[in-house]
């Protein structure tokens, strides 16, 4: 890291990366999240400065390590990933709530191939790995309890062992052990994973405790106050090169008024850590952050942020996600060089089981376009939380639509017509100017021609749009709030994603593109 004065932006993973764990290997390091019901699964990214992260693979990306019934729910699937370096070799441990297991897997080169699973079939989640000095392996998991075992074969040893649970809030989770020194140090969310998250910490001489609180407990919250950046925990920590030490954890960034709507899931941020008196010190969580001359990352600049894919690779890109499977039959890059085509293998984006692929939404403002034959099918861009929560954008024959699904409801929005052959679809979502300034009530707000349920309050706004013939036309402008977390539930964020649902559609190109923006 620079000998400099500067600083960074958070969050440093933007969008649905919830429930960070992160490893340093030499001068390199390494951060897994949470995928719930998407694959691949456990994103990994690599960095050397702890700000500046990018996507190397998908530890679980084959269907021998994934195991996603059909019928898995919303927001279950893969929970809470940690990651270690051990004798010679990367660690991951995770979650599969959709089948009740824990699993283990490995790597020499933390861009894949990794190792097919060792399960556990131990209870709770968020379990994480630790090596003492006679070379035992501890797991903990939310609850708080240890076991000693064999990674190897998940074979259990000893324990559970109960530890530290906490001051008390609800839901201990996310427990870390860590040897600094003469002491083993044991992290702890508690509170759940909203609002009232908080990051707490406990030492002992060994890993059988017994633990005693740390004095500031918890040494970070954000709970009852009115700070930009809520939800804040999560955690796990790392020893930089330099021999400074980091924290990174989940927060979210909620819109509008009262209350506020958080529509990117669960993002990772990061904060510099100081000990005082053998006790880790961080101050709150900001969105820009200072830090003194040599102790830490330098800003990224600031520049315009695309990501374009034009399907001429082998392989798709590791970001791009489709909920629960992607099976062979449902997409290709071979049926049409240079274009990425999609199958329908299910009818609506309302049940489980359609042709999607996506990526997550990981800008308030942002633009999302994609060039689309659809041929005699129907196929399209959405904006997605789940089968029950999604604004859709479709061509099908010479009709462009937009659709709206939101609980047991379902509307078209808007109808155009257009000239056979391949359409530009877009989306775009905007957090500022919710209303034009002749627009100053909730009443106007609803008046012909105003966007559709955005009050001054609001969220954000998501637009559709169509360009064909040479011109483009605004079709719909829809309230941003039915597509969050607070109206949703769950754990996940927003994705935009290509689908089709009636026969084959061919993609170009698809671009993102963030707007300028008050939180840019």
């Amino acid at each position: 890291m620079a000998d400099v004065t500067g600083g960074y932006r958070n969050p440093v993973l933007p969008g649905f990366h919830p429930d960070p764990s992160v490893c340093r290997v030499g001068e390199d390091y390494y951060l897994v999240c949470s995928s719930f019901e998407y694959v691949p699964g456990v994103p990994i990214f690599h960095s050397r400065d702890l700000v500046a992260w990018r996507q190397i693979g998908n530890v679980l990306d084959r269907p021998g390590q994934l195991e996603l019934p059909a019928d898995t729910d919303a927001s279950c699937g893969i929970f809470a990933p940690t990651i270690r370096h051990h004798d010679g070799r990367f660690w991951v441990v995770t979650t599969n709530v959709s089948i009740g297991r824990h699993l283990i897997v490995t790597a020499t080169d933390p861009a894949g191939p990794w190792s097919d699973p060792v399960h556990l079939d131990l209870p709770h989640v968020d379990p994480s790995l630790a090596w003492d000095d006679n070379g035992d392996c501890w797991l903990t998991t939310s609850g708080v309890d240890a076991y000693r075992i064999d990674p190897a074969t998940g074979t259990v040893l000893e324990g559970p062992l109960p530890m530290w649970s906490g001051t008390g809030g609800q839901y201990p989770e996310a427990p870390h052990l860590y040897r600094v020194g003469d002491w083993w140090y044991l992290l702890v969310s508690e509170g759940g994973t909203h609002t009232g998250h908080a990051v707490s910490i406990a030492r002992a001489r060994s890993p059988r405790g017994p633990f005693e609180p740390g004095p500031g407990n918890p040494f970070l919250t954000h709970r009852s106050t009115d700070r930009p950046v809520q939800a804040t925990g999560h955690a796990d920590l790392v020893q930089a090169v330099d021999g400074g030490w980091w924290m990174i954890l989940l927060g979210i960034r909620a819109k509008g008024q009262w209350p506020p709507y958080h529509v990117l899931g669960r993002e990772t941020f990061l904060v510099p850590v100081r000990w005082v008196d053998g006790w880790p010190v961080v101050d709150p969580v900001e969105e820009l952050t200072a830090v003194p001359a040599g102790s830490g990352p330098v800003e990224v600049p600031t520049a315009p942020w695309v990501r374009r894919d034009d399907f001429d690779e082998p392989r798709l890109a590791p970001e791009w996600i489709s909920p629960r499977g992607r099976p062979d039959t449902a997409w290709s890059l071979t049926d049409r060089p240079g274009w990425l085509t999609l199958h329908a293998a299910g009818s609506s984006l309302d049940r489980a089981g359609a042709t999607l692929v996506g990526r997550r939404q990981q800008h308030h403002d942002c633009r999302a376009g994609v060039l689309v034959d659809a041929g005699t099918g129907r196929a399209g861009l959405t904006v997605r939380i789940d089968e029950a929560h999604h604004y859709d954008i479709e061509v099908s024959g010479d009709t462009v639509r937009v659709v709206g699904r939101v609980g047991p409801f379902r509307q078209v929005f808007a109808e155009h017509r257009v000239a056979a052959g391949p359409v530009v679809l877009t989306v775009a979502t905007r957090t500022h100017d919710l209303l034009p300034p002749t627009v100053t009530s909730a009443a106007q707000a609803s008046a012909p021609g105003a966007p559709f349920g955005v009050r001054p309050a609001g969220c954000d706004v998501v637009s559709f749009e169509v360009a064909a013939d040479g011109a483009s036309v605004v079709l719909a402008e829809l309230d941003g709030r039915y597509l969050s977390t607070e109206v949703a539930a769950g754990f996940t964020g927003r994705v935009i994603g290509m689908y089709v649902t009636e026969g084959s559609a061919a993609f170009d190109w698809f671009e993102y593109r963030a707007e300028p923006s008050p939180d840019a």
